[in-house]
């Protein structure tokens, strides 16, 4: 009988996994506080939902293009790299060997394997970049559609997540009805939100949606606190 192969399961979109968590945690927990803060000194429903949907719009622009802005500078930051390393390729040859070789000897490679293994790689010099951005300096070739795609799933995400603490607001126009609802409808998403980002970054869902709802909670408290204070 055959035996049962072996399947790998890895997780592979943890860039867009990531940027969902950046959108999405600010998304929920910003507008909530605001809303939460407001309704300690506004008597009118019209006032929060105003300010909160400026407030959504706001950070999804400001969020998406700080995305954006982190995605090509990660490709630039790339680029520069390669630049240089093909750069001492050319002018310090015998060194970059040297590193090759070294890179080689952290895994048991010694004697005539590690010459061969090193010039093979030396062999192809797209391939001996590519092997000293990866192994050298730690670098993965960034793809070149992730500053929009970034950008886009990050504001998205921002705005998706800044809607629900506001939903309430819009469908009720009395504050000590709406307030309740959104706490407990933005406490809710902020429970699932943190354990779907435990699951996908293989951390405990249960610790990761309390530690959600813990920074969400506070910074509602804080900011009713204060408007309650001032207000």
């Amino acid at each position: 009988m055959p035996a049962t192969p072996h399947v790998e399961k890895h997780f592979t979109a943890s860039e867009s996994v990531r940027d969902v968590v950046i959108g999405m945690a600010d998304g929920l927990t910003v507008p909530f506080a605001l809303a939460a803060g407001l309704s300690a000194a506004v008597v009118s429903t019209d006032v929060i939902v105003t300010a909160g949907l400026a407030e959504v719009v706001a950070g999804a622009i400001a969020m998406g293009l700080g995305g954006y802005l982190a995605a090509r500078t990660d490709a630039e930051h790339y680029a520069a790299e390669e630049r240089r390393e093909n750069d001492e390729i050319t002018h310090l040859h015998d060194k970059e060997i040297a590193e090759v070789e070294t890179i080689f000897r952290e895994y048991g490679l010694e004697g005539q394997l590690l010459r061969n293994v090193v010039n093979a790689i030396a062999a192809d010099r797209k391939r001996w970049v590519d092997f000293m951005m990866r192994f050298e300096l730690g670098l993965e070739r960034p793809d070149p559609k992730r500053a929009p795609i970034s950008a886009a799933t990050i504001g998205g995400s921002y705005i998706v997540g800044g809607l629900i603490p506001l939903i309430p607001y819009m469908l009720a126009h009395d504050i000590k009805t709406a307030l309740p609802i959104s706490v407990a409808a933005t406490g809710l998403a902020l429970l699932c939100f943190g354990a779907i980002k435990g699951h996908f970054t293989g951390t405990s869902k249960l610790k990761s949606a309390l530690q959600t709802l813990l920074v969400g909670g506070l910074a509602a408290a804080a900011a009713f606190w204060l408007a309650h204070l001032f207000g």
